[in-house]
């Protein structure tokens, strides 16, 4: 079996590096670039598992290094990572199309174990036999990364189709934020850990008829989510 190629879009010479290193150890074949333009020809051209994309570049930002990715790979997972821990910076890298973040200085540890989750999830997703899910008016194709309602069809990220399997897998039942965080990114809560909430409101916004009102994924108070299909 080939190795899985990881590319990660840094500036930083100390980080690459350490990158390099971690992530070589565990068996992924690993290419860098420094900028956001060499990032996005070597993405195009070599077509990465995964792409670990720095949020402050030379000549862009990671934003629209990200949006540029997704112009012509809407499936590879990309984490973003970033000095900013403001809330509204990570809400702006999801909705560019990022599938997680990182604030630096990060644990090079829990990044190897989020990739390292990325691949165990796209492992069974490869064997699974189920293509489409039916939630409420929406249909969701798992290979294409789909979410279809009516005559609108809109992109799904690596971890917004993992999200909803997951949940439909555990329909009508209340699942823990804590639950989330382990079985899909791979990683233990943190107190200020927002990733899943954050998810919650993107997958909202194109699930719901109305998001501010939302039918099917509910929030349990106190608990963390729940899919009504």
């Amino acid at each position: 079996m080939d190795k899985r190629k990881i590319l990660v879009i840094e500036d930083e010479p100390d980080i690459v590096r350490g990158l390099k290193d971690a992530l070589g150890f565990e068996g992924f074949d690993v290419e860098a670039a420094g900028t956001g333009e060499e990032g996005v020809k070597a993405a195009r051209e070599t077509a990465p598992d995964c792409v670990i994309l720095d949020l402050m570049l030379p000549d862009a930002n990671g934003y629209q290094v990200c949006e540029r990715i997704r112009d012509f790979s809407s499936v590879v997972p990309i984490i973003m990572l970033t000095a900013r821990s403001q809330e509204a910076d990570k809400i702006r890298g999801l909705e560019s199309g990022a599938d997680d973040y990182m604030t630096k200085p990060f644990s090079v540890g829990e990044l190897c174990a989020r990739v390292k989750a990325i691949f165990r999830r796209l492992n069974r997703a490869a064997s699974s036999a189920d293509e489409l899910l039916n939630i409420g008016a929406a249909e969701i194709d798992l290979k294409k990364h789909t979410l279809t309602r009516g005559r609108k069809s809109v992109a799904l990220t690596f971890y917004e189709v993992e999200l909803l399997k997951f949940l439909h897998e555990r329909a009508e039942q209340p699942v823990s934020r804590d639950e989330i965080l382990d079985k899909i990114w791979g990683v233990q809560a943190q107190p200020t850990n927002r990733t899943v909430d954050n998810f919650i409101v993107k997958l909202r916004k194109k699930l719901e008829e109305d998001h501010k009102r939302p039918r099917h994924i509910m929030t349990v108070y106190g608990c963390g989510y729940k899919l009504v299909p």
